[in-house]
């Protein structure tokens, strides 16, 4: 019943109209007066942010910060795999034989989650990891490893909250979201880089044009809160021991080691 309510409050308040009139008060010069009580009731360290405070012109402008580039050193080993972003480690651990893994009680489908056939049997046995991005967090999304991407595309369209309640409640949000999914191709095997959508605003930037990935380089965007997920080829790489569910990662930090 809790997840029948949940679900049907989403849907009544999560609407095209109301996204948009979201979108355009964070984008609004009006919202800057936000920005202050916004910094404080997530405890931001604003310092790390390339610009003053004072030259934010929006929310939507403060939330989507550029930090400083000293802030978030990128580990230069080229065995490694580091952190896209800054989150929380939601789950990792090995895709499953019929090609699952769970988050939160819910099991979900690689072949739905990449949304095209062809891929899904690369995938199957390799390994996964959920990054999930509080309000609080930098939102610029880094590349992971270098290499080059030879599939990108979009795939699904309303979307669940990826918070807590989202993910036990929601309906599949990490698979059927509004994502977009990059496929990127390192000495001969396949990694997966899936930025999925969150409730109300659908919107991540590609800043990336061409199609050669340098580890650490900013590739994207989230306009609002949302995740990443991460998926391997199996025997591919090992998990760091610092990747436990639940601990925080920074951008540039090795979430894996290549074999």
């Amino acid at each position: 019943m809790k997840t029948i309510i949940y679900q049907k409050l989403i849907e009544l308040t999560n609407r095209p109209s109301t996204s948009l009139i979201l979108k355009r008060f964070t984008q609004s010069s009006v919202s800057k007066f936000m920005i202050p009580s916004y910094k404080k009731t997530f405890k931001i360290d604003a310092n790390l942010a390339v610009k003053p405070m004072h030259e934010f012109s929006s929310l939507h402008d403060f939330f989507t910060r550029q930090l400083k580039e000293e802030v978030r050193p990128i580990d230069t080993n080229e065995k490694t795999i580091v952190s896209p972003v800054d989150a929380k480690i939601e789950s990792f651990g090995t895709i499953t034989p019929t090609g699952t893994f769970s988050v939160k009680g819910q099991e979900y489908s690689i072949d739905r989650l990449l949304a095209k056939p062809s891929l899904t049997e690369r995938f199957i046995g390799g390994q996964y990891a959920v990054l999930y991005l509080s309000p609080a967090d930098y939102h610029r999304i880094h590349a992971p490893l270098s290499g080059e991407i030879t599939d990108q595309f979009v795939s699904g369209g309303f979307s669940y909250p990826v918070n807590k309640l989202g993910l036990v409640y929601g309906k599949k949000p990490l698979s059927d979201n509004y994502r977009i999914i990059s496929i990127l191709e390192n000495a001969g095997s396949a990694f997966a880089v899936i930025k999925v959508g969150a409730m109300f605003v659908n919107s991540i930037e590609l800043v990336k044009t061409d199609s050669l990935w340098n580890k650490g380089e900013e590739v994207a965007y989230f306009a609002f809160g949302s995740t990443v997920v991460l998926l391997t080829e199996p025997n591919c790489v090992n998990w760091r021991d610092s990747v436990v569910n639940g601990a925080k990662v920074q951008v540039g930090e090795p979430l894996a080691d290549m074999l």
